[in-house]
Order: structure tokens, then C-alpha cells, then sequence
């Protein structure tokens, strides 16, 4: 298990690496470059809306590879993801700017964001899902809380080198060649992860399985819909809040606060690492309490904590905007530490590669695509302290206790594994 489990971590933390790094180089770099007949503000959302665009990608990544998944086994799912991943990724740091071929410029970056969000649509199921059906059923949750750990990694990654690169580079530099280096890493690690799961055994849950779904997709739309759409509810007010704090406060406090590039990557950074680390403690209480009531509680505290984060964020101050930042996170991670034991168990072993990776993924398109954009619009109009953002993602905080209220535990009792009870 330890081994499966270091395996799928640092898979999603490569994909998500890649995914992340362009989150940072929107808020940074993307708008002047490539979109630069733009304001600043209008060449920021341009940039978040080709962010954005990843997001829209993922829920089709996730029934494609979710086909094959349930079809065909989990371990091709997580090498084709990765391999697709990985290619658009270095793709991107060899675009040419907006200066030197024109609007082809961010129609490219436009293509191989939707590649790159393809591709993470499919890593995520594949990777929990293979991780959960070998885990015994008393400590799922600890071990599926293995790949959780990945986007953190991930992002920590993305924004070491990118802090690594501003703090070394001038403006110029950054601006001319510097951001694409973090890109052109993704390669070396693509093939780093894809040596790591070259030798990763198929889930024996699978093997199992004496009839597999013919067409995935239709048997969760028909049968499982409700359940879709409750678990993509759920979670979307975990992506609003992740993206606020690591893409959106970027932006927001380099532009509108004269906050330095380094100072603002370093606040986020720590409150990650505290994130991350305090992943799989939250997932080893969920084996104990259950995961719908740790869902509940995060959620209620992300409701709980946004007006205060954007007043600690307003105020500037690298310590209080810290603060902030790490009450969102907590939150953030009280959920999402969970849901790689709790999706899988809410869908039944057929169609559960296409029907958890759905649910999650269009989670990310209601809270994750969105957020950057809506939370830059809201800014610009509102004073020093943007009430606006706290006061919409209060309400997405609220949308998803909602769903979650109406989702049912499924914390396995003794050492028995429970199998789907919803549907």
C-alpha cells in the first residue's frame, strides 16, 4: 500500500503541477503577453477565462478516460493522462507571444489549456480509484488521502520554480523567457511518473468485476444522475476557495495592492505546506468519524471564514494575509482530504472510474473555472476590501452544505467494506 500509495501521489502531483503552473503564470504573465491590446484588468480575465478553459475540459477528460477506466481497467488511465498531460504542458512554454504570430497566439494557448484539462479529467479518477480498491476498508480513507496530497505537491512545485525564477530573473527576463521554464520541467517530470507507474498492479476491485458497464456514461446519467449532481455541488465550494486563495489573491494583491510577486508566492506557498501535511490526519479521522460529517464541518467553516479572509488579504500585511489564506485552506482540506474514499464508495465498482471523476470534476467547473473570474470582476468594482468576492464565495460555501447535507455517509463499520449505498 505504501508503495501504490507514493506511486499515485506523486502522479497527481506532476499533473497537477502542470495543471497549477498555469494558474500562476495567468496571474502573472499570460495577460500583457498574450492578450496585449487588453486594459490590465480586461487582460487578466482574459487570461483567467483561458484558465478557466482547463476547467471546462475536465468533465470530458473524465468521461473519455472514465470509459476505458471502467472498461478497460485503471492503471491505462493514469499513463495515457499523464502522457497527454505532460506534452500540452511543455507545449505551452513554446508558444510564441501575442508579438510574434498575432491572435494564433492565444488560440494555441487556448488548444493546449483544453489539452492539459483533458488529461487531469482522466488522472484523478484513475489515481484515487486505484489507490481506494486496494486499500483495506478500516483505513481507505487514510490511503486515499495519498493522491489528495498530489495538488499540493503539485502546486507547491509550479510555484517554487515560478518563485525560484521571479526571484532570480528582473521583469524583463521573467517577462521574456522566464515564466516558460516551469513549463518546459513538466517533460522531465512526465517521464519521472510515468517510470513510477510502469510497474503499479491493476485494482484487484476491477479484476473482480465479472460485468463491466458497456457504455459508462449512459449508465451513470440514467441511474445515477442525482447523485452527480449533488456530489458536483458539494464540491465546487472546495474549488472556489483553493482557487481564490492560490490564482485570484495572486493577481489581486500583485495588481491591486502593489504586494511584490515574491511575498504574495510565499503566503500562499506556507499556507499550503500546512495544507498539505495535515492532509492524511483529516483523512484518518474521516476513517473514524466518517467522511460526510468532516465534509460538513469543512464546509461550514469555509462559510464561516470568507468575509474574514478577504478583509486579512485587503489589509496587505504578508502575516495577516497568511492567516487568511490558512483558514480558507483549513477548510478547504477538512473536505478535500476525504473525497478519495468518499466518492468511490457513493458509486457502484462498474461505473465508478466515470461516475466519481464526473462528480468531481464538475465540481471544478462550477467552482474552479468560474472563481478567477467572477472574484476579479467583483474586486474591480468594490473599494480596498472586495466584500464582493467574500460575499460570493459565503454563497457558494452555503450551495455545497447543501449538497452535502443531502449526500449519505458511507464510512465502512468494522472491518467490512461498504459498498455503494447511493444512487
Amino acid at each position: 500500500m505504501l508503495r501504490l500509495a507514493a506511486a499515485s501521489l506523486a502522479g497527481t502531483a506532476i499533473e497537477f503541477y502542470d495543471f497549477f503552473v498555469y494558474g500562476t503564470a495567468a496571474a502573472l504573465v499570460l495577460g500583457p503577453l498574450f492578450f496585449p491590446t487588453f486594459s490590465p484588468v480586461a487582460g487578466t480575465l482574459a487570461a483567467f477565462g483561458t484558465f478557466g478553459v482547463g476547467f471546462v475540459a475536465r468533465p470530458l477528460g473524465s468521461i473519455l478516460f472514465g470509459h476505458f477506466g471502467d472498461r478497460r481497467g485503471r492503471r491505462p488511465v493514469l499513463v495515457a493522462s499523464l502522457l497527454l498531460t505532460g506534452a500540452s504542458t511543455v507545449a505551452v512554454g513554446c508558444v510564441p507571444s501575442y508579438g510574434s504570430i498575432g491572435v494564433a497566439a492565444p488560440v494555441l494557448l487556448l488548444v493546449l489549456r483544453f489539452l492539459q484539462g483533458l488529461g487531469l479529467g482522466g488522472e484523478w479518477g484513475g489515481a484515487v480509484l486505484l489507490t481506494a480498491e486496494h486499500a483495506p476498508a478500516g483505513r481507505r480513507g487514510l490511503w486515499s488521502s495519498f493522491p489528495q496530497i498530489g495538488p499540493a505537491v503539485g502546486f507547491l512545485l509550479a510555484n517554487g520554480v515560478m518563485l525560484a525564477l521571479s526571484a532570480t530573473l528582473t521583469d524583463a527576463q521573467f517577462a521574456q523567457w522566464g515564466w516558460r521554464v516551469p513549463f518546459w520541467v513538466a517533460g522531465v517530470l512526465a517521464l519521472g511518473g510515468l517510470w513510477l507507474r510502469s510497474s503499479l498492479a491493476e485494482s484487484p476491485r476491477f479484476l473482480e468485476l465479472d460485468d463491466h458497464a458497456r457504455v459508462p456514461l449512459a449508465e451513470v446519467v440514467r441511474e445515477h444522475w442525482r447523485l452527480v449532481l449533488l456530489t458536483a455541488g458539494a464540491l465546487s465550494v472546495g474549488y472556489a476557495v483553493f482557487y481564490a486563495v492560490t490564482t485570484w489573491s495572486l493577481a489581486y494583491g500583485t495588481e491591486r495592492l502593489g504586494v511584490s510577486r515574491t511575498v504574495m508566492l510565499t503566503c500562499i506557498m506556507a499556507a499550503v505546506v500546512v495544507k498539505g501535511s495535515l492532509t492524511p490526519l483529516v483523512a484518518l479521522l474521516s476513517d473514524r468519524y466518517g467522511r460526510r460529517t468532516l465534509c460538513l464541518l469543512g464546509c461550514t467553516a469555509a462559510a464561516l471564514w470568507m468575509f474574514p479572509m478577504v478583509a486579512l488579504l485587503a489589509t496587505g500585511a504578508p502575516l495577516l494575509m497568511f492567516v487568511g489564506f490558512l483558514g480558507a485552506l483549513l477548510a478547504f482540506v477538512t473536505m478535500f482530504a476525504v473525497v478519495g474514499a468518499y466518492l468511490p464508495e457513493l458509486y457502484e465498482p462498474r461505473v465508478r472510474c466515470t461516475g466519481a471523476a464526473v462528480g468531481y470534476n464538475l465540481g471544478g467547473v462550477l467552482g474552479g473555472a468560474l472563481t478567477p473570474v467572477v472574484a476579479t470582476a467583483l474586486a474591480e468594482h468594490g473599494g480596498r476590501v472586495p466584500w464582493g468576492v467574500g460575499a460570493y464565495l459565503t454563497g457558494i460555501a452555503l450551495f455545497s452544505l447543501g449538497c452535502f447535507a443531502l449526500l449519505p455517509e458511507t464510512r465502512p463499520v468494522g472491518a467490512v467494506a461498504a459498498e455503494p449505498v447511493a444512487g
